[in-house]
């Protein structure tokens, strides 16, 4: 699909969609066919961009209200590692509809008459095949490279996304780099593509801290700085991400049944390492307490009959 022009770019999109087998090797054909004939768009449609009216863009606003907050730093820092290079940053809800942008004053026209701007729709039945809408089409990060577009106006383009999900791992929108210089090269390409996954697990965890703040967060046992536990202070495992969801298989099910830290890190064969680390904060909080259990229990923010039950477990010395 490289190097199509204009002309020829729907007679390539329509040619595609009638290919029975296109869809099983290309997950852009698959877009594609999704495009003609789920959808029933044309490529050559001329029609501009549309998009959502300023109550409904401040209504998905305040709806994930938490999640903007915590996508402020990150997409600041994106944004510095991509701006200079003629790229644009969007972040969207579930719909597709950007709620947050970076980008250079100086770039304003010409994005947003390309539509990339706050308050447009880039699901895939609005625009087709594009960056936004395929990756939460797909639930999938992946760039969409310019004549990969389904509409024509739109094949000038370069999208880069990567998928968000929110602190139990539903997917709540996605975060893109977009240009539309024709001189992108691969090099500057895959580093975008990292940068972008990089900043969309940011926000994950940065959403994920935010809203376990009262509980201690840990990485899971395998090591996977996507994988974040959130532990109560009676070591009850109160929170997952998404990928510690998959790895250990936890379920809202198993987390309202009380599901305790140690089933997670003893499956994986650190429980020694989860009990000696928590012997060691027990002792350390002891001794500043000067072995008064009342006062350490206070420090931790543990009940007292829960620091009892703790030491008794791990067989520390008890003073009152």
């Amino acid at each position: 699909m490289a190097g199509l022009d204009r002309r020829h770019h729907a007679e390539d999109v329509i040619a595609v969609a009638h290919d029975a087998s296109a869809a099983a090797r290309s997950a852009v054909a698959a877009s594609w066919i999704r495009s003609l004939n789920d959808y029933g768009l044309d490529p050559e449609q001329p029609r501009a961009p549309v998009g959502v009216g300023a109550a409904a863009l401040a209504a998905s606003r305040e709806r994930l209200a938490p999640l903007l907050l915590a996508a402020q730093a990150p997409l600041d820092r994106l944004f510095g590692a991509v701006g200079d290079a003629g790229c644009c940053v969007l972040f969207t809800d579930h719909l597709g509809v950007p709620l947050e942008r970076r980008g250079q004053a100086a770039d304003d026209d010409t994005f947003r008459g390309w539509g990339l701007w706050t308050g447009m729709i880039w699901d895939e039945p609005t625009e087709g095949t594009n960056g936004v809408g395929t990756c939460l089409a797909e639930g999938r990060a992946l760039t969409i490279h310019r004549e990969q577009h389904f509409y024509t106006r739109n094949i000038g383009l370069s999208c880069t996304v990567a998928p968000v999900h929110d602190h139990v791992g539903r997917l709540v929108g996605a975060l893109d780099v977009s240009s539309c210089r024709s001189d992108l090269d691969p090099a500057m390409l895959g580093l975008i593509v990292t940068a972008v996954s990089d900043a969309a697990r940011r926000i994950e965890a940065a959403n994920f801290r935010q809203v376990y703040s009262r509980d201690r967060i840990t990485l899971s046992p395998d090591g996977d700085a996507a994988a974040l536990l959130a532990i109560d202070r009676n070591d009850f495992v109160v929170g997952a991400s998404r990928a510690a969801r998959r790895l250990h298989a936890i379920t809202e099910e198993r987390l309202a049944a009380g599901l305790p830290a140690s089933a997670i890190f003893s499956a994986d064969g650190d429980g020694e390492d989860l009990r000696s680390a928590e012997r060691a904060a027990l002792q350390r909080a002891l001794a500043r307490a000067a072995g008064n259990v009342s006062a350490a229990a206070r420090t931790l923010g543990l009940s007292r009959a829960t620091m009892h039950r703790k030491l008794a477990r791990l067989g520390l010395v008890r003073r009152d």
